[in-house]
């Protein structure tokens, strides 16, 4: 993975420079690109020798939802051409994270046993934000087998406060 995150990187640092204020803009549609191009037959199919780089870039950008800017357009081409199609979920991921070091924030992927409202999520996040020091964009994915509690992960950092891993932690020290 180390491989992929050094090839993406020039990629993410170009359209992060190239976007300048509009970068989170940029980064909603490289997301989409992203998604359409982790799929693995995608990959498998735009690998075929006897399918052109033009083919590639019409089944893709007819897969979006909405057009793609000129910019986009243009990044796709590059990508495609030099033969990284595979990166570009790297290459969104560093995008992110370039526009978080830019503005002193960080994505937070808050793992819930159940669905989370508003104002919890609100009360939440303020717990979170002095926890990690930082201003957080949380994001939530429901996982019922933590049983209760949350699991976050922000960039490395990973705090978990759920259920299951109170008690993982007591079969060991019952266990030992």
């Amino acid at each position: 993975m180390a491989e992929l995150a050094t090839i993406a990187r020039p990629y993410a640092e170009a359209l992060f420079k190239s976007t300048l204020d509009h970068a989170p803009a940029a980064a909603q549609w490289l997301d989409e690109l992203a998604v359409v191009a982790a799929h693995p037959q995608l990959l498998l199919w735009a690998a075929n020798p006897k399918v052109s780089a033009q083919q590639v870039y019409e089944l893709i950008t007819g897969l979006l939802r909405q057009p793609l800017p000129e910019l986009g357009c243009n990044f796709l081409r590059t990508v495609i051409d030099n033969g990284r199609l595979n990166a570009l979920p790297e290459i969104a991921r560093q995008l992110h994270v370039l526009i978080n070091e830019q503005s002193g924030s960080a994505d937070a992927l808050v793992y819930s046993a159940y669905p989370i409202d508003e104002a919890a999520l609100r009360e939440l996040a303020q717990v979170l934000e002095r926890h990690f020091k930082r201003p957080l964009k949380l994001q939530v994915e429901v996982q019922p087998e933590l049983i209760g509690g949350v699991r976050v992960l922000v960039g490395d950092e990973v705090l978990d406060l759920s259920v299951k891993a109170r008690l993982d932690q007591m079969k060991v020290a019952l266990t030992a």
